[in-house]
């Protein structure tokens, strides 16, 4: 009995640490990208984004660049079907490796009879610096 109180006082003491060291392993994506050596250099990128412009925003060569699965969902929180709804998400998968060189995602959107009906929405998450304020063709999009 006298085990617990004990016990209870050391798991106490010790949370910081070991909250501290959770904080230290939660990284940007960006981040781990570099670390390993797999993030695209500055030029490398900014000659990406421009030559995706060519393309439609939210597709495969033009993924949507957000920050994380929360600037994912953000995003998409703010586009609207041609009727003002907000479309029908599907579940997100995985697209492959995009525009910029990093995997990205798909996320089915249905508007149903409203323009632009039904179409996939290809994101890329691993841009934390950038808040895209354009939308995909047959959308549109709510200000932040």
């Amino acid at each position: 009995m006298r085990l617990l109180p004990f016990a209870c006082t050391v798991a106490l003491l010790t949370a910081p640490a070991a909250a501290q060291e959770l904080g230290e392993r939660t990284r940007s994506p960006e981040s781990l990208l570099s670390e390993f050596g797999l993030a695209p250099g500055q030029d490398d990128l900014s000659e990406a984004i421009a030559a995706a412009q060519a393309h439609p925003l939210g597709s495969r060569e033009n993924p949507v660049r957000v920050g994380g699965p929360e600037g994912e969902r953000a995003y998409i929180a703010r586009l609207r079907c041609a009727d003002g709804s907000a479309p029908r998400v599907g579940q997100r998968g995985s697209a492959g490796v995009g525009a910029f060189g990093t995997v990205v995602d798909v996320y089915p959107l249905d508007c149903g009879s409203a323009a632009p009906g039904r179409t996939s929405l290809i994101m890329d998450m691993y841009h934390s610096e950038h808040e895209e304020d354009g939308a995909p063709p047959g959308f549109a999009i709510l200000p932040r």
